[in-house]
Order: C-alpha cells, then sequence, then structure tokens
C-alpha cells in the first residue's frame, strides 16, 4: 500500500552507502520487534494485531455514537501525541468545509489544552455558550499544564451550562488506569474513561483511544483505518530489503551522513497539513538527543513555492526533502473553457485540476533534486481511512528503526522537562 521511491535521492550517496544503512537499519528492526534496545518498556505500539482488542473498539464505537447525539461540538483537550495523531487523522480525512455544511451527521471535533493562548480559551467558551457540547479530556497523569488549565476552564463551563449530573455524560476521561490526578477526579465524578496503555508513549499512541476515540466521533471509519494498520503491519515489521519502512530509515540516516541535517515533509494535499505536524512531533521528540538528530519541518506545496521555494532551491545545500503523494483524489474538478482566454489557459481544457497538481509535484522534485537537494517519495492509493493507519504505522516503524540507527532512545523525552522546570519556576515567583 505504501509506495516508496528512492530514484532522486540514491544519487546523492554511494551504493555501498545505502548498502550499509540497509543492513543496519535490518538490525534496528530485529532490536525492535525483539524488544532489546533502550525505552524497550514503551514497545506496546509495535504490533498493533496483539493490543487493538475488539471489545475496546466496540466501547469506542459505542460511546462516539453517544455523543453524537444531539451534541454539536466535542472539544478534545490534550497536547502533543494526545491531539496530533486523531487531529492528523480527523483534518485529512473529513471533508474541507465540514463545520460549514448545513447538514452534519457528527458532531464538529474541536481542540484545546495543546497551548495556553487566553484569547484562543475565551473565545473557545464563548462559542461553547451557543451549541450543544461534550468534551474529552486526554492526560496520562493530569497533571500536565496546559491541558490542565483547560479542562479546570472547560468542566467548569460545561457543569455550569448542564448541571453536575448531566455533565458526568458529557465528559470523557482517557488516562492512565490506576493512577494519576485525572484518573481520581473520573472515579470521583463518575465520568466514563478508556486506558493509556502503560507502554505506549505519547507521540506513538494514535491507534489507542487517544487517537481512536476522537476519530470515531467526527465520523472517521475506525474499523477501515484499523484495517489499514494490520495489513502496513505485516510490510513494515518483515525483515526484508524491500519494507518500505527499512528502506525509508536506511536513506534517510545515509543522506544524514553526507550532511543533510534537515529532512522537510512535503505534501501537495492540504488535507496532510496535520499529518506533518503529527509526523514532525514523531520524528523530532524521538530523534532529537545528545546533540545528534535529523531536524523535521514541513511545508504544504504548491502553496510553500511561493515562500519557502526559493530557499529549498538555492539556499543552504544541507536538506533532504519527503514528498508525500496521493495517487488518485477523491474527485474530478475538469478545466472550462474561456472565450477570450485571458489568462491563457485555455491548452488545459479537458484537464482536471490534479493533472496539473500532479505537474506541479513533477516539476518540483525535479527543480529541487537539480538545485542539490535529495527527494524520497512516499506514495499512498487514496486520501481513505486505510491509507491514512497504513501510512502513519509506517511512519512510526521507520522512527523505532531510524532512532536506533542514530544511537538515541527513541521512545524517551527527555528534553521536554527543560522547560517545565523554568516555567515552574517563574509561575510561583509571580505569585509570591
Amino acid at each position: 500500500m505504501i509506495k516508496i521511491d528512492l530514484t532522486a535521492a540514491l544519487p546523492f550517496c554511494s551504493a555501498a552507502d545505502f548498502t550499509n544503512e540497509s543492513l543496519r537499519a535490518s538490525k534496528a528492526l530485529k532490536t525492535l520487534t525483539e524488544g532489546t534496545g533502550a525505552g524497550s518498556d514503551f514497545l506496546g505500539w509495535v504490533k498493533p494485531s496483539k493490543y487493538l482488542q475488539i471489545s475496546e473498539l466496540t466501547m469506542i464505537n459505542e460511546v462516539a455514537e453517544e455523543l453524537s447525539h444531539n451534541i454539536d461540538v466535542v472539544v478534545v483537550i490534550g497536547i502533543g501525541g494526545s491531539y496530533l495523531g486523531a487531529k492528523a487523522v480527523i483534518e485529512a480525512l473529513s471533508h474541507s468545509y465540514h463545520s460549514l455544511l448545513p447538514q452534519r451527521k457528527h458532531p464538529i471535533v474541536l481542540f484545546a489544552g495543546h497551548q495556553m493562548s487566553q484569547d484562543y480559551l475565551w473565545e473557545l467558551l464563548e462559542m461553547m455558550q451557543h451549541y450543544s457540547c461534550a468534551c474529552v479530556v486526554i492526560s496520562k497523569s493530569g497533571t500536565t499544564t496546559e491541558p490542565a488549565l483547560a479542562f479546570r476552564l472547560i468542566k467548569k463551563h460545561i457543569e455550569e451550562k448542564y448541571g453536575a449530573e448531566l455533565a458526568k455524560k458529557r465528559i470523557v476521561a482517557i488516562t492512565d488506569a490506576t493512577k494519576g490526578a485525572l484518573r481520581g477526579l473520573a472515579e470521583q465524578e463518575g465520568y466514563r474513561t478508556f486506558v493509556i496503555p502503560n507502554d505506549i508513549g505519547g507521540r506513538f499512541s494514535v491507534f489507542t483511544p487517544v487517537g481512536l476515540l476522537p476519530m470515531a466521533i467526527a465520523g472517521v471509519d475506525v474499523p477501515m483505518l484499523i484495517n489499514g494498520v494490520i495489513e502496513q503491519e505485516g510490510m513494515s515489521l518483515c525483515n526484508d530489503p524491500d519494507n518500505p519502512s527499512i528502506q525509508y530509515a536506511a536513506i534517510r540516516n545515509a543522506l544524514h551522513k553526507k550532511g543533510k541535517l534537515i529532512e522537510i515533509l512535503a505534501n501537495f494535499e492540504p488535507k496532510l497539513h496535520y499529518v506533518t505536524e503529527w509526523w514532525k512531533q514523531l520524528y523530532g521528540e524521538s530523534e532529537g538527543k545528545e546533540g545528534i538528530g535529523i531536524f523535521p519541518a514541513g511545508v504544504d506545496f504548491t502553496t510553500d513555492l511561493h515562500s519557502m521555494g526559493q530557499y529549498i532551491q538555492d539556499g543552504p545545500r544541507f536538506l533532504m526533502e519527503t514528498v508525500l503523494s496521493v495517487a488518485k483524489p477523491k474527485q474530478n474538478v475538469v478545466i472550462n473553457s474561456q472565450a477570450d482566454d485571458l489568462d491563457g489557459l485555455n491548452y488545459l481544457v479537458g484537464k482536471n485540476i490534479d493533472f496539473c497538481n500532479k505537474m506541479a509535484e513533477k516539476g518540483t522534485i525535479m527543480a529541487h533534486v537539480d538545485g542539490g537537494v535529495p527527494n524520497i517519495h512516499i506514495q499512498i492509493p487514496v486520501l481513505d481511512a486505510r491509507s491514512i493507519g497504513a501510512l502513519l504505522y509506517f511512519f512510526e516503524v521507520a522512527c523505532g528503526i531510524s532512532g536506533y540507527m542514530l544511537g538515541v532512545n527513541p521512545f524517551d523525552q527527555p528534553g521536554v522537562e527543560a522547560y517545565k522546570k523554568n516555567m515552574f519556576a517563574l509561575l510561583r515567583k509571580g505569585t509570591s
């Protein structure tokens, strides 16, 4: 399902280099699947066919259906991996103007707790006064500052609007199985709960209730998504040179050794913007340690060709580029004829917009490669739940492989704590 083309990347490293990195990637995959490397306590995500339970998926569907009944907006509260996976899938698979359609089958899913903008939260609470709302709060501990503050405010709003008893039915908690502030509150208040598995870290949690419940609420075909994940599992865990996860990890590490320090993930489909945001967290938080790592960046083409295109084409040559492509769009828009042809585009009459987009994609790759930017091409057949499930799992496995190849623990994030220590010290200082 996932097609990877290295034709425009291999000329930037020798055949021997790529072969060597492929062998290292194969060994890293073995380390990952056998659980013999650093961070082995957080490998529950590796084999989704084992941890995905029918009973839990059924419960997710039941709660999603209940929250869809007479509820206009569901606010999902979480930060990092607790919201990016769901946001990525929902944005990729939803109608671009879902919130403006006159008739909707599912609630609008909004996100909070991923920043601390006062205006954002004020405007969110103002909007919630005009609609029937519910909330899904996602936090392992319940004390992470950004989501905890958002939940405090949204919980108060829901309780004041609907009363304490009805509020319990409008709040769902996804948290630790036995401990933490949110677990304690959920049991005290009687919220329905789902568990964040102890052996799955936040940025790898998209196929747990963390991602699946918000997706189901938004109307994503979760069974189809899971089918894509399971199908890709067989491909990405196969220790074979043709494994796309091995190939991706190998080529990016080979290019990294040639001085390519930044990887740009580019797409030609705006619905994939948040897939890029999810990918940035996955790779940045997994690899950026001990003074090493490939810096993940993202662009949306063709839009960013008119802003970042100049830098990519002619700037410093420490870039590699991965283009994420969709083979076939769902819809068809054909270019019409115009009598005066003032825009000079009548030569395209009868072609569809995707033909133009694909030619822009091909021309961009040619130009960037000619300009000294290696290009990795990753293609999914269509933008549907099955393909997105497969794509995210492909990236997860490749990330675990690549992290081990770089010599770091891909499953911790010690650097994230630094800003928190400073912030807490300043917050307490400000209250004294």
